[in-house]
């Protein structure tokens, strides 16, 4: 599961360092692992792996994270 791919470089995914708390929900909810938690905040280690699924986007109590489901 975890090697599947898409298309490089189209997903509509965002991520807001800025306001990012450092919860680690989305590293949790992610099914193909596209987050790690670094220093404290998430970073995005794998963006070809998103499948623009949005759990990432509905956990994130800060709204750190965007994604545009079927855009990419």
């Amino acid at each position: 599961m975890y090697d599947q791919r898409y298309i490089d470089d189209v997903s509509s995914l965002v991520l807001n360092p800025e306001e990012c708390v450092g919860c680690g929900l989305c590293v949790e909810v992610c099914p193909h692992r596209v987050f790690e938690l670094s220093d404290k905040k998430a970073k995005i280690v794998d963006f070809n792996a998103c499948i623009e699924c949005g759990a990432c986007v509905n956990n994130c109590p800060t709204q750190a994270i965007e994604v545009t489901p079927g855009v990419g």
